[in-house]
C-alpha cells in the first residue's frame, strides 16, 4: 500500500510540472512582448555616439604617435650628448677634483682642446714619426695588434685624409639578382690574369651589419656604378639604413683609375 501511494504522489507531481512550463513560457513571452522596444531613433543616436567616440580615439592617437615621431630623434640626441659630454668630461675632471676645481664641463673643453693638439701633433713629420714608432711596438702584441689594426681600420674609413681613407669611394653593384642592387664601398683595386688577357676589377665592401660586418665582392671595373656621393654620405646611408638615402642618384661620368687606387693603397 504505502509503495503504492509513493507511485502515485510521484505521479501527480510530473503531471503538475508539465502543466506548469508551457505557463511558464507563455508568461515570459509574454512579458517580452510587454517589454519597450527600441526606437529607430534611438538607434541610430547610439550608433552615432559610437562613431564619434572612433573617430576622436583615432584623432588622438594620430596625434600622439606624431608627437612621439617627433620628440624620439630630440630626446636620443640630446641623451646621447649629454652622455658624450659626461663621457668626455671624465677623462680629465678628475684631475681638476684632486685640485680643487670643481667646474662642470671644464673636463670636458680640456679633452676638446687635447684631442685636437694631438692632431696637429700627429699631422707634422714628428708626430708622424712617433705614432709609427708606438704601432711598431703595437704590432708586436699577439692580442693587441689585432684590437688595433680593426679599430684601425674603421677609423681610417672616415678619415679626412684622402690618401688614407679605407673607402675610397661609394659603389653600387648588381647583386644578388639582375635588377637588384647593393650599396659598398671600393676599398681597392686588383688585376685579374687569365688567359683571356688581364682584367681590372674593384674590391667593393658591402657592408651587411652597419661597417664592421659584411662581404668583399670582386666586380669588373665596368659593372660598377659610382654615385655621386661622399664616403661620409655613403657611411651616414648605411648607419641609417637607407633612412638619409637621397630620392634622386646621378652616377659620376669620370671612372676611377685602378692604378692610381693602387698607388693611393701603397702609400
Amino acid at each position: 500500500m504505502g509503495d503504492e501511494k509513493s507511485s502515485m504522489a510521484i505521479t501527480t507531481r510530473d503531471r503538475d510540472r508539465e502543466l506548469l512550463i508551457p505557463v511558464a513560457e507563455t508568461a515570459a513571452a509574454a512579458a517580452a512582448s510587454l517589454s519597450p522596444k527600441p526606437s529607430p531613433s534611438s538607434s541610430a543616436h547610439h550608433a552615432g555616439r559610437e562613431t564619434f567616440f572612433k573617430v576622436i580615439r583615432s584623432w588622438a592617437s594620430k596625434k600622439f604617435m606624431t608627437g612621439c615621431v617627433i620628440l624620439f630623434p630630440i630626446a636620443i640626441t640630446f641623451y646621447i650628448t649629454w652622455w658624450f659630454i659626461h663621457f668626455v668630461d671624465g677623462f680629465f675632471s678628475p684631475i681638476y677634483a684632486q685640485l680643487g676645481i670643481d667646474i662642470f664641463g671644464l673636463g670636458f673643453i680640456t679633452s676638446i682642446t687635447f684631442i685636437f693638439l694631438v692632431g696637429v701633433f700627429m699631422s707634422s713629420w714628428l708626430g708622424a714619426s712617433v705614432l709609427g714608432l708606438g704601432e711598431w711596438f703595437i704590432k708586436r702584441m699577439p692580442l693587441v695588434r689585432h684590437i688595433y689594426n680593426a679599430s684601425k681600420q674603421i677609423s681610417a674609413a672616415i678619415s679626412p685624409d684622402q690618401n688614407t681613407q679605407a673607402f675610397k669611394e661609394v659603389a653600387i653593384i648588381r647583386h644578388p639578382r639582375i635588377g637588384e642592387y647593393a650599396f659598398g664601398f671600393i676599398t681597392s683595386s686588383v688585376t685579374l690574369q687569365n688567359y683571356s688577357g688581364d682584367e681590372e676589377l674593384y674590391c667593393v665592401y658591402v657592408p651587411t651589419n652597419h661597417l664592421y660586418i659584411g662581404d668583399i665582392f670582386l666586380v669588373n671595373s665596368k659593372d660598377v656604378i659610382r654615385p655621386n656621393l661622399s664616403v661620409r654620405e655613403g657611411i651616414e646611408i648605411v648607419v641609417s639604413g637607407g633612412m638619409s638615402m637621397p630620392q634622386i642618384l646621378s652616377t659620376i661620368d669620370s671612372p676611377i683609375i685602378p692604378g692610381e687606387i693602387s698607388r693611393i693603397n701603397r702609400s
